[in-house]
C-alpha cells in the first residue's frame, strides 16, 4: 500500500492542516474582515431591494444572499482559507450548507416579519448566525484538507 502524496505544508492529501492559535486566529479575523464587506453588500441590496423597490422580505433577503455568498466565497477561498481546492467542487459544498441555511432563515425571517419584528433586526439577527455557522462549515467541512494550498499561501511561506 503506498503512502499518501505529501503536499508542500508536510501534510498528506488525506490529513486536516495543523495551525498554529496565532494562524487560527488570524485566519478567524480575515473571514470577519471580508464578512463585513459581504454584510455591506447584503445589507445595502437588502434595503434597496426590500425599500426602494417593495420587493417582499423573503425574495429581498433571498437576492441579497446569493450576492453575498458570492463575494464572501471568492474572497474567503482565495485568502481566508488559501485553498487550491477546485472551484466547482468548493463552490458545490458551500452550495449544500444553503441548501439548509437560506430555506430555514427565510422561513424565520418570515415568520418574525409577520409576527412584527423589525425587518432590519431580523436581517442582521440572521446575518450574525449565518456568519458563525459558516465560518465553521467552510473551516471544518469544505476546506478542511486544503487550508493554505494555493499560491498566496506558497508566497507566504517563501518570504519565512
Amino acid at each position: 500500500m503506498s503512502e499518501p502524496p505529501i503536499k508542500s505544508g508536510g501534510e498528506s492529501e488525506t490529513s486536516t492542516p495543523v495551525l498554529t492559535p496565532k494562524q487560527n486566529a488570524w485566519q478567524a479575523a480575515k473571514f470577519t474582515l471580508f464578512s463585513v464587506s459581504a454584510g455591506l453588500i447584503q445589507l445595502g441590496s437588502f434595503e434597496l431591494f426590500i425599500k426602494a423597490l417593495g420587493l417582499k422580505y423573503w425574495l429581498s433577503y433571498g437576492m441579497a444572499l446569493v450576492l453575498s455568498v458570492l463575494w464572501n466565497f471568492t474572497f474567503n477561498r482565495r485568502y481566508t482559507f488559501r485553498s487550491d481546492m477546485n472551484v466547482p467542487q468548493a463552490m458545490g459544498l458551500v452550495f449544500l450548507f444553503y441548501v439548509v441555511f437560506a430555506p430555514l432563515s427565510t422561513w424565520w425571517g418570515h415568520i418574525l416579519t409577520r409576527a412584527g419584528w423589525n425587518e432590519d433586526v431580523v436581517m442582521v439577527g440572521t446575518m450574525l448566525v449565518n456568519f458563525v455557522t459558516e465560518y465553521l462549515y467552510q473551516r471544518f467541512v469544505v476546506y478542511k484538507k486544503s487550508i493554505d494550498t494555493n499560491d498566496v499561501a506558497a508566497r507566504a511561506k517563501e518570504k519565512k
